[in-house]
């Protein structure tokens, strides 16, 4: 499985830590939604970064207490049918204003990428090692977008409104 970050190849630096074994202190570690659950405050006080894997079928609320001081929220595509992250994803960065590195895992496939991109993820596990590329490259495909959406860039109304004179704007021509 290869990562795409920022629309670029990378290594990943988090290890998945099973509900079972030890968390390494000062490593960057990945943990399920129920050992987080079951053990929050200790693990967002630890010494390394922490992430949680966060299926479908759970209530964001019940994260949002801790996104403050989580590195990293992985949402999963069960099945490439499934899109309810799609919505998870969205209230992550919008609702509960998520700033770390929010990951797709699981059914990610290249024809959803763009629209994950525009829910607000920014990381990418891709199970295909063709399709790596295709990720890589479609980040940088599109620059402009006309609805606005999680991932923070504005929109194209926003980018004429900006660059506008004010006298432009006095009267509604670009309204």
């Amino acid at each position: 499985m290869q990562l795409i970050k920022d629309g670029r190849i990378v290594e990943d630096g988090f290890a998945r830590a099973a509900d079972d074994a030890p968390v390494p202190e000062r490593l960057p570690v990945i943990v399920s939604a129920a050992r987080f659950l079951a053990a929050a405050d200790a693990l967002v006080r630890r010494a390394g970064p922490t992430g949680v894997v966060w299926p479908n079928n759970r209530n964001v609320a019940e994260l949002a207490p801790y996104l403050d001081r989580l590195a990293l929220v992985a949402l999963v595509f069960p099945t490439f049918k499934d899109g309810r992250a799609f919505s998870q994803a969205r209230l992550i960065r919008e609702r509960y204003g998520f700033r770390g590195e929010l990951r797709a895992t699981g059914q990610v496939l290249r024809d959803q990428f763009l629209f994950m991109l525009r829910a607000g993820f920014d990381a990418f596990e891709v199970t295909k090692d063709a399709d790596a590329a295709a990720f890589a490259e479609a980040a940088h495909r599109y620059s402009v977008f006309y609805q606005p959406t999680g991932d923070g860039r504005a929109t194209a109304r926003a980018g004429r409104v900006a660059r506008a004179p004010t006298d432009s704007l006095a009267n509604g021509s670009l309204l």
